[in-house]
């Protein structure tokens, strides 16, 4: 049996995150051989970890990572079981690890690949917690003629990914991505047109029997109505909003003629769709 050294076990426990008995007991297993041992200890841990997926993973964080020079983008949620863990650096750069893996799969939703599956075995072995990936979604613009801005807010929970053509600057593209964060209500497509039709229809409805039983003449009444349904917009359509940063201009005015936005994504953890 090869000698097992103390620099050895202290790198794997360096490497692990896990009690310097449990990787000595590994490193004998496998002869002294490093790499066999951290295979035995993800083999034996990763077991254990399965029978914990009961747990509620309710925490967690979210990643963005945009390629420019290829037009790509992409938002994906971990979830993880406590605030703790979801702070630790650790957790933070296996998220972004997880992040620049999902602009490499196809667009779209992305599901979950081996090698995002290795950091999250990685990632409930060191924590002992059971951590997850939730969703993934990837944009795909025109090289060279998309742009792409994105914030994650302080605590993680909460990121935007915005999708835009034309002369925007990363800047002004922050800052459209801050506003839909902070914004209420939310937005729910970026102009009028966007919004879903049974969404409009269900509020038209409600302005029109809101005017015909304060018994104003149909004339008045098709102008509350058309009054009701351009404050209706600027208050759900992106483009019409009030910018949060400063209430006298809208979002369009922020975004300039010179550009479109042609996409936005306001994810939040602990959301499925």
């Amino acid at each position: 049996m090869a000698q097992i050294s103390a620099k050895d076990v202290m790198k794997l426990r360096n490497e692990t995150g896990l009690p310097m008995m449990a990787c000595k007991k590994a490193l004998q297993e496998a002869d002294g051989d490093f790499e066999s041992a951290e295979q035995i200890l993800r083999k034996q841990l990763k077991g254990k970890m399965e029978k914990r997926t009961e747990r509620a993973a309710g925490e967690g964080r979210i990643g963005i990572s945009t390629n420019a020079a290829a037009g790509t983008a992409a938002i994906v949620t971990v979830r993880c079981e406590t605030d703790f863990t979801a702070k630790n650096e650790n957790f933070i750069n296996a998220v972004e690890r997880i992040a620049a893996l999902a602009v490499k799969a196809n667009t779209g939703d992305v599901a979950a690949t081996d090698e995002m599956n290795t950091v999250i075995d990685d990632i409930r072995i060191t924590t002992g917690e059971n951590c997850s990936y939730a969703r993934g979604h990837k944009l795909v613009g025109e090289t060279g003629a998309s742009a792409f801005g994105s914030y994650v807010h302080h605590d993680g929970k909460t990121g935007v990914l915005v999708q835009a053509e034309g002369s925007i600057s990363e800047d002004t593209l922050r800052k459209v991505c801050m506003h839909i964060t902070a914004a209420f209500p939310r937005p729910l497509g970026i102009t009028p047109e966007d919004i879903p039709a049974d969404m409009v229809e269900k509020e038209r409805a409600f302005r029109i029997n809101q005017a015909m039983e304060s018994g104003k003449p149909k004339e008045i009444a098709e102008k509350i109505v058309a009054g009701g349904m351009r404050k209706f917009f600027s208050e759900v359509a992106l483009m019409e909003q009030p910018f949060v940063m400063d209430d006298k201009k809208t979002v369009r005015d922020i975004v300039g003629g010179d550009a479109r936005i042609v996409s936005f994504l306001r994810w939040e953890v602990g959301e499925t769709t």
